[in-house]
């Protein structure tokens, strides 16, 4: 059995929809396309594939409720659109739903929901029971609160966390475009469809484009997702959403858009956790030897691995460790806040107690708390 048959068949899908599908590239909901979508989701339900639906689209829903032309850039108004355009969002998906029996349920989150441990934890048991239930949770980012500094910053990477949050087999991503090219489609006719590859395969960095004019989105966010949910080892399909019967199509293991398969193991879900946060409180610029450590041995990060602290954090806070190029190799949960990290970079664990006049630990990140990159 191919590899798409196998996905095709799999248990747990998280399929997401961008907004230029979703609103008729800004001009109302595409009513008739949501109705083509939930008509091939109601399909999957009913064979026993348990869906979880991440929905952009609230924003230009609003836009087109308040006779808007053009996306706003005020965050006030962007707040405002999307508590406007929600409205007849989920009432089109559960309408929708309702036509084949099933029944829909409104997820809100922020990038801090998911982010704090034991909120995290909720929203798993949460979605799960839905799921179970046989409901299809809907899912947005709460864009009426969130600010630049907290916001996922776009729902494909919001569908990759949610595929770690649900243990996901498949990420499906519904877009505008056939999926990924070996160079942007609409500016090189020659450009070629890539049928299948490793989402970590950094030869694809070189063939991701820009965003959409409504969607925040473009396909290097993708790219991200699929890498963000190969650590649940979750597939992600990149696939044309206009295409008549594209989830049919994927159900029945057809070769459709771009399929990125994980190459790496099932990370512990802690660990996904810690992978998923956008949010670092500081950084760690570490020594070659280090990040030779982390890579090849997957040890802790010991103090004398750091040569300098940038920010402030506290203890148990996320940071990015970097290497001398700046690139990020690592991030975890410090054991010491960023005063007592100064202190101690640089130096053996055995003078920790010398230099901060107490015992802690003696390692700066331990492995479990660390996630390579």
């Amino acid at each position: 059995m191919s590899s798409r048959e196998q996905l095709g068949r799999s248990q747990r899908w998280v399929v997401k929809i961008g907004s230029a599908l979703l609103t008729s590239d800004g001009h109302g909901l595409n009513k008739e396309g949501i109705a083509g979508w939930v008509a091939q989701m109601a399909r999957l339900c009913d064979r026993g594939t348990e869906l979880v639906l991440v929905s952009s689209g609230a924003v230009a829903e609003g836009m087109t409720r308040l006779g808007w032309n053009k996306r706003p850039n005020a965050l006030h108004e962007l707040q405002a659109a999307a508590a406007v355009g929600q409205m007849g969002l989920v009432q089109t998906w559960e309408s929708a739903f309702h036509a084949h029996g099933r029944h829909t349920a409104q997820v809100l989150v922020t990038h801090d929901d998911l982010s704090n441990r034991r909120r995290y934890l909720n929203a798993r048991s949460t979605l799960r029971t839905l799921v179970g239930l046989g409901v299809v949770p809907v899912i947005n980012e709460n864009d009426t609160v969130v600010t630049d500094e907290i916001r996922f910053g776009d729902n494909d990477t919001l569908g990759a966390l949610v595929a770690n949050l649900v243990d996901a087999d498949l990420l499906v991503i519904l877009t505008d475009q056939a999926g990924l090219f070996d160079k942007d489609p609409r500016h090189n006719p020659d450009a070629q469809l890539i049928p299948e590859a490793q989402a970590c395969d950094e030869r694809l960095d070189a063939m991701v484009g820009g965003a959409g004019a409504l969607g925040r989105g473009g396909m290097i966010t993708k790219l991200r997702a699929a890498r963000l949910a190969a650590r649940s080892g979750a597939a992600t399909l990149i696939a044309p959403g206009r295409t008549e019967g594209a989830l049919d199509r994927i159900a029945a293991g057809e070769d459709i858009g771009t399929l990125l398969l994980p190459d790496r193991e099932r990370e512990a879900a802690r660990k996904q956790w810690i992978a998923g946060h956008l949010q670092m409180k500081g950084r760690l610029v570490l020594d070659a030897g280090a990040v030779r450590v982390l890579r090849e041995q997957g040890r802790s990060l010991l103090p004398v691995g750091v040569k300098a602290v940038e920010g402030e954090f506290h203890r148990g806070e996320m940071v990015a460790c970097i290497d001398e190029t700046g690139r990020e190799v690592a991030r975890g949960l410090a054991n010491y806040g960023a005063d007592d990290t100064r202190r101690i970079m640089g130096q053996p664990s055995s003078r920790v107690l010398e230099l901060l006049g107490f015992q802690g630990e003696p390692e700066l990140i331990h492995r479990d708390d660390l996630v390579i990159l």
